[in-house]
Protein backbone atom coordinates (compact mmCIF):
# COMPACT_ATOMS: atom_id res chain seq x y z
CA UNK A 1 0.00 0.00 0.00
CA UNK A 2 3.01 2.40 0.45
CA UNK A 3 4.48 1.60 -2.60
CA UNK A 4 1.74 2.45 -4.48
CA UNK A 5 0.29 5.89 -2.42
CA UNK A 6 4.20 6.65 -3.41
CA UNK A 7 3.82 6.09 -6.88
CA UNK A 8 0.24 7.36 -7.58
CA UNK A 9 1.48 10.86 -5.61
CA UNK A 10 4.61 10.63 -8.02
CA UNK A 11 2.27 10.70 -11.07
CA UNK A 12 -0.17 12.91 -9.66
CA UNK A 13 2.43 15.55 -9.17
CA UNK A 14 3.90 15.05 -13.04
CA UNK A 15 0.67 15.31 -14.27
CA UNK A 16 -0.62 18.13 -12.37
CA UNK A 17 2.85 19.92 -13.50
CA UNK A 18 2.20 19.02 -17.30
CA UNK A 19 -1.93 20.38 -16.64
CA UNK A 20 -0.58 23.61 -15.03
CA UNK A 21 1.89 24.33 -17.93
CA UNK A 22 -0.73 23.79 -20.48
CA UNK A 23 1.50 20.37 -21.79
CA UNK A 24 -0.99 17.75 -20.80
CA UNK A 25 -1.63 16.08 -24.21
CA UNK A 26 -5.37 14.84 -24.96
CA UNK A 27 -3.33 11.31 -25.08
CA UNK A 28 -2.25 11.78 -21.45
CA UNK A 29 -5.79 12.69 -20.49
CA UNK A 30 -7.18 9.47 -22.19
CA UNK A 31 -4.65 7.31 -20.42
CA UNK A 32 -5.84 8.36 -17.10
CA UNK A 33 -9.43 6.83 -17.81
CA UNK A 34 -8.56 4.12 -19.90
CA UNK A 35 -5.82 2.60 -17.01
CA UNK A 36 -8.29 3.27 -14.22
CA UNK A 37 -10.83 1.30 -15.99
CA UNK A 38 -8.37 -1.27 -16.84
CA UNK A 39 -6.97 -1.73 -13.30
CA UNK A 40 -10.33 -1.79 -11.95
CA UNK A 41 -11.37 -4.51 -13.79
CA UNK A 42 -8.37 -6.70 -13.34
CA UNK A 43 -8.28 -6.08 -9.52
CA UNK A 44 -12.24 -6.67 -9.44
CA UNK A 45 -11.23 -10.28 -10.98
CA UNK A 46 -8.66 -10.75 -8.06
CA UNK A 47 -11.48 -10.00 -5.77
CA UNK A 48 -13.72 -12.24 -7.16
CA UNK A 49 -11.97 -14.73 -7.79
CA UNK A 50 -10.60 -14.76 -3.80
CA UNK A 51 -7.15 -13.64 -4.29
CA UNK A 52 -5.44 -11.59 -1.77
CA UNK A 53 -5.09 -8.54 -1.06
CA UNK A 54 -1.74 -7.75 -2.34
CA UNK A 55 -3.19 -9.13 -6.13
CA UNK A 56 -6.11 -6.87 -5.89
CA UNK A 57 -4.01 -3.84 -5.67
CA UNK A 58 -1.37 -5.30 -8.09
CA UNK A 59 -2.96 -3.91 -11.30
CA UNK A 60 -3.20 -0.58 -9.58
CA UNK A 61 0.69 -0.33 -8.83
CA UNK A 62 2.20 -1.94 -11.94
CA UNK A 63 0.48 1.26 -13.60
CA UNK A 64 1.15 4.08 -11.07
CA UNK A 65 4.97 2.69 -11.14
CA UNK A 66 5.26 2.63 -14.80
CA UNK A 67 3.39 6.15 -15.08
CA UNK A 68 5.40 7.51 -12.58
CA UNK A 69 8.47 6.24 -14.42
CA UNK A 70 7.42 7.55 -17.78
CA UNK A 71 6.29 10.58 -16.31
CA UNK A 72 9.83 11.70 -14.53
CA UNK A 73 11.76 10.97 -18.00
CA UNK A 74 9.31 13.59 -19.20
CA UNK A 75 10.26 16.44 -16.47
Amino acid sequence: MTQLTAASWETIVHRSALMARGKCTPAEYRRMVIEKAAAAQAASVALLTGRRESAVLAPFLKRARANAKRLRRKS
